[in-house]
């Protein structure tokens, strides 16, 4: 077989990258939740939001713990398996990951290590504020390598010099447009699947809570909260823990769709402007018009569209999310394909950095079907997540969920939309860039820019990166089973698995210092 190392090397990124990306939004959405809910309780002392605190602060955890582990890889890679690609960029990359590294990872790492261990040893502001810098380090970090990638979509602050670029403009990298929208959206994707994940948990718990007789609803339709005095930490708190988090993460993802609306139709109109044959790819559009697709159907492969057809479009749709009008036209695929041609040429240099692809024909449209689904998965998704939440608030407003099996399954599920949501919205920015690993800036007249058949490590063999593609993925796949045992282990066990000190006291649970409760926290 003639396998192509290129098409190797970027099934092998792909697939640590998005499985590592799964942890991200978890960590940063999570984490913020979290820190609030602990908030929530050194103001009020209200013991529901101790346990609540402690519980999805678990889960937290072992999303974190994971996260870190499979996010060592990626800075690998880059040496490893994309070496010509980070002597290309490294100039530029430096300031960024260094700061991620050294100031943003240190300060999350050392202060969510004094969160973990300083249950009732550290005075109980002390033990907020650590869990508050340590998420405030995690979006920092976040900020870093989103900075990094957005220099990848829209280079600047950089001058050639001897064929590579050379940062001279550290505040205009720090600031780059395309960052500031990636990031924001990020954020508010991330919000987005804590918001879920605090809905669906919830769900499952106050609907066995209904299953298994404790709560029941009374003449007025109203819930009638119960209790179970044999099973640790079913009792009336417990009730409040799940119909509080549930609404709030129902709150949550509402309003963290709508900041992911506004900040996507900000960071699409960059798009139209940078990459525009990435956002033609992502709308089917093959010629220039105002229509948005929202279904094509037929071929895509051709670079002359040919088989594509648009099954039904809503007129004026494209040109306000490209312009802010209704009536501007938006170039398409054939109108833009010779603009790229032009500018950065028809073939591959006839040069060893490129290896069998030297001399290759360059075709400058994304793969249509990936940026066009895409695009539109990510969208679909982030409004079912939406949608559950708004449903959600409904159905609980009197103080539980329905006793239905199918619903709380649909809760449960539901977890996922904004994963999925997320990860088609990552695999859409990055595809949607190629035949580019650093795409060129139109704004630019210098060329500043970087095919990904010339990013590849020289010397490596297909069997080589065949043979890590296959290690990593069957290693990610047992970090995977290990993770969801673990969180469905401590989901179904409930507060009582994050609390020790429940199953002890017949009491309402306050923070001690038993050691025992702080490492089985921990551990």
């Amino acid at each position: 077989m003639d396998l192509d190392p290129v098409l190797i090397g970027r099934w092998q990124f792909g697939i640590t990258t998005v499985y590592h990306f799964w942890m991200v939004p978890l960590t940063l959405g999570l984490g913020m939740l979290v820190a609030i809910l602990q908030t929530m309780y050194h103001r009020t002392g209200n013991e529901m939001y101790l346990r609540s605190t402690k519980f999805f602060g678990k889960l937290f955890l072992i999303n974190f713990i994971m996260g870190v582990a499979t996010g060592l890889v990626q800075e690998f890679q880059f040496g490893m398996a994309w070496s010509e690609y980070s002597r290309f960029v490294g100039d530029v990359f430096g300031a960024p990951l260094a700061l991620e590294a050294l100031l943003a990872f240190f300060l999350e790492s050392t202060f969510l290590g004094l969160w973990i261990f300083g249950w009732g040893r550290i005075p109980r502001a002390v033990h907020l504020g650590s869990l508050w810098c340590a998420v405030i380090g995690s979006w920092i970090s976040a900020y870093f390598i989103i900075v990094a990638n957005s220099w990848m979509q829209h280079p600047v602050g950089v001058e050639m010099v001897d064929g590579r670029p050379v940062m001279t403009d550290v505040w205009a990298v720090l600031t780059n447009n395309t960052a500031i929208a990636a990031y924001t959206h990020a954020l508010c994707g991330a919000l987005a699947v804590g918001g879920s994940f605090l809905l669906g948990i919830s769900w499952y718990h106050l609907y066995r809570r209904r299953k298994d007789g404790i709560d029941t609803i009374g003449a007025d339709g109203k819930v009638v909260v119960g209790s179970a005095p044999d099973v640790p930490g079913r009792d009336a708190i417990d009730h409040q823990v799940w119909i509080r988090s549930l609404r709030i993460g129902a709150v949550v993802g509402i309003v963290a769709f709508a900041g992911v609306a506004i900040t996507g139709d900000i960071q699409s109109k960059l798009m139209f402007e940078q990459q525009p044959m990435k956002m033609a790819s992502a709308e089917a559009a093959c010629h220039d018009g105002t229509e948005f697709s929202v279904l094509t159907i037929g071929d895509p492969s051709s670079n002359d569209c040919d088989g594509v057809e648009n099954v039904f479009e809503i007129p004026g749709l494209l040109s306000f999310l490209a312009n802010g009008d209704f009536d501007t036209p938006v170039h398409g695929v054939t109108t833009l394909l010779p603009d790229y041609q032009e500018k950065y040429g028809t073939h591959l240099p006839e040069d060893e950095r490129y290896g069998q692809h030297s001399g290759e024909k360059i075709d400058y449209q994304p793969i249509m079907i990936v940026t066009y689904w895409g695009f539109r998965l990510m969208i679909g998704f982030g409004m079912i997540a939406a949608g559950v939440s708004a449903l959600a608030l409904w159905l609980t407003r009197k103080g539980t969920v329905p006793a239905s099996a199918w619903l709380m399954r649909a809760a449960l599920l539901s977890i996922t939309a904004p994963f999925i949501a997320n990860s088609a919205g990552w695999i859409f920015t990055e595809m949607g860039r190629q035949p580019f690993v650093v795409a060129p800036n139109p704004a630019r007249q210098d060329a500043v820019y970087m095919f990904t058949q010339a990013a590849l490590s020289p010397q490596l063999t297909p069997a080589m990166l065949l043979f890590s593609l296959i290690s990593l993925s069957l290693v990610y796949g047992v970090l995977m089973v290990v993770e969801l045992r673990l969180l469905i282990v401590y989901i179904r066990g409930g507060v009582a698995s994050a609390m020790p000190e429940v199953t002890k006291t017949n009491h309402t649970p306050r923070i001690t210092n038993d050691e025992d409760d702080v490492l089985s926290f921990a551990y």
